[in-house]
């Protein structure tokens, strides 16, 4: 146990309860994150591609192929980018991802792929919101933060399996796939051991139970403010029939924007055509097919260890700071990749071992700056902003957002670097995709400066009156708000 810290009238102290709680619960960032990981290093292996996509493979082998167009197959894409589309409108079914090891035809990968995007979609809706509700609000950013963490570890688990699975032969890839039903598992077990949300039971008419789990969760007695603030909330929660219908008021669009906004923009940092094709970018430079992939394993290290970095300061610096100062060094190190590649990567050489590996530095310092902000962050700011009345329908259109445009960035990566190459005719190449996510990174940054309120240490049922109804442009909105003018003054932090 910890000492009592207090935060305007609330009090709670961290508990081996609580902390379980946490980590039971973020357990689901580890199926996104080993999904996210797995993807790239399965189609650069050979076994593979000999399976399912022979002319992918003999592509790869000619002398003179085109680096730029060697993996073009919108097949081999799918396999990635199908789970993405079934998050879209997801429910509970990852026990059938076993299929995707057993595969003897691609419908059946694909197959498989889907099925476990209903597990990834059901995870990455139901995870940050119960974080968020649980935390204390001097740390919830911290705590929110922890299902991004496990994405990451997600990640560099299912790097450190291809990189071993690359060796076995001819069903290492196999393994990769059917490693997946680990995360599934974990996160099963932690569904049965975890508390209800205070949050949830009231709104269910629960009134003892929320109280009784409450003062579990804070580890003290004295939540008499907090309870009633989620009470207020859940009062104004019940009054709403429809959220969907609420959720397109005027004064619903603040948070809607901003949450859909801030999923739209994690995927446009172009992190995830980084990390789904790693050990294909990294072949394509010059890396051979070990090496990519343990390429690949230290971005994957960088990626857990640079997520350390904003657990410990989104609730001390911010989130708006994170945010900007990210934006300044994901621009630097993109631009600077793609003009290596301008420059040096022609349609069918390599880079010298020099620049491939300043290639890999430079990667790193973007995966490390996307890991302390826009990583954690856009699940963090879209989990908290959103009243309760609209909390879980707002939240579910910012996931849906994210998992449509993971869908479309992963389908049309790997033909981006192919045919942007062609259209210019091989002079500026396929490092024109790389131009590409680098100038949403500023229109990113000018999004965080103009229009991103700072939510640090404000309790999550005081968002509209502590900050919507405070910003210079989104007050003008919320005129229309008729929520419940007591939860203003609750929890007020001094």
């Amino acid at each position: 146990m910890t000492k009592i810290e207090k935060v305007g009238s609330f009090e709670s102290k961290i508990t081996v309860y609580v902390v379980v709680c946490w980590v039971l619960a973020a357990c689901g960032g580890l199926m996104f994150g080993y999904d996210i990981g797995i993807s790239g290093g399965v189609t650069a292996m050979d076994d593979f591609l000999i399976k399912f996509f022979p002319a992918v493979y003999q592509r790869k082998l000619r002398a003179k192929e085109d680096n730029y167009c060697k993996y073009d197959n919108q097949y081999l894409q799918l396999f990635t980018s199908s789970l993405y589309l079934a998050a879209l409108v997801s429910s509970f079914a990852a026990s059938k991802i076993l299929l995707s090891a057993a595969a003897q035809r691609i419908w059946m990968i694909i197959l498989a792929r889907v099925l476990l995007g209903v597990g990834v979609g059901f995870g990455n809706e139901a995870v940050p919101l119960f974080l968020s509700e649980i935390a204390p609000v001097q740390h919830r950013g911290a705590v929110n933060i922890l299902f991004q963490l496990f994405i990451t570890i997600g990640i560099l688990f299912a790097n450190l399996v291809n990189y071993g699975a690359s060796k076995i032969h001819p069903w290492g890839w196999r393994l990769s796939l059917g490693l997946a039903s680990l995360p599934a598992v974990f996160l099963f077990v932690g569904s049965v051991v975890i508390i209800e949300t205070p949050a949830s039971l009231v709104e269910r008419n629960q009134e003892s139970q929320g109280l009784s789990t409450l003062k579990k969760i804070r580890g003290v007695e004295d939540v008499d403010a907090e309870f009633e603030q989620i009470k207020m909330a859940c009062e104004a929660a019940r009054e709403v029939k429809d959220p969907f219908k609420r959720l397109m008021k005027r004064s619903s669009m603040p948070p809607l924007i901003i949450g859909v906004m801030m999923q739209v923009f994690q995927q446009f940092t172009g992190i995830n055509a980084i990390m789904f094709y790693a050990p294909v970018l990294f072949q394509t430079v010059g890396f051979k097919n070990d090496a990519s992939l343990l390429s690949s394993v230290i971005t994957g290290l960088v990626n857990v260890f640079s997520t350390l970095v904003s657990i410990y300061g989104v609730d001390r610096v911010g989130r708006r700071k994170l945010l900007l100062q990210a934006c300044v060094q994901m621009f630097i190190s993109q631009t600077a990749i793609g003009a290596i590649l301008l420059v040096h990567l022609k349609g069918s050489n390599s880079l010298d071992e020099g620049l491939a590996g300043l290639v890999v530095v430079l990667v790193c310092l973007f995966v490390m700056s996307f890991a302390w902000s826009w990583g954690p962050l856009g699940w963090l700011i879209p989990s908290e902003t959103f009243p309760l009345e609209i909390r879980t329908s707002g939240f579910a259109c910012a996931v849906s957002s994210n998992m449509l445009f993971t869908f479309i960035i992963a389908q049309a990566f790997l033909s981006m670097m192919c045919h942007m190459r062609i259209l210019v005719d091989d002079v500026s190449h396929a490092c024109l995709h790389i131009f590409f996510f680098a100038a949403w990174i500023v229109a990113m940054g000018l999004f965080v400066l103009f229009l991103l309120p700072e939510t640090k240490n404000v309790p999550i049922d005081a968002m509209v009156e502590r900050v919507w109804k405070q910003h210079p442009v989104w007050k003008r909105f919320m005129d229309d708000y008729d929520g419940k003018e007591g939860v203003k003054n609750v929890g007020m932090i001094i």
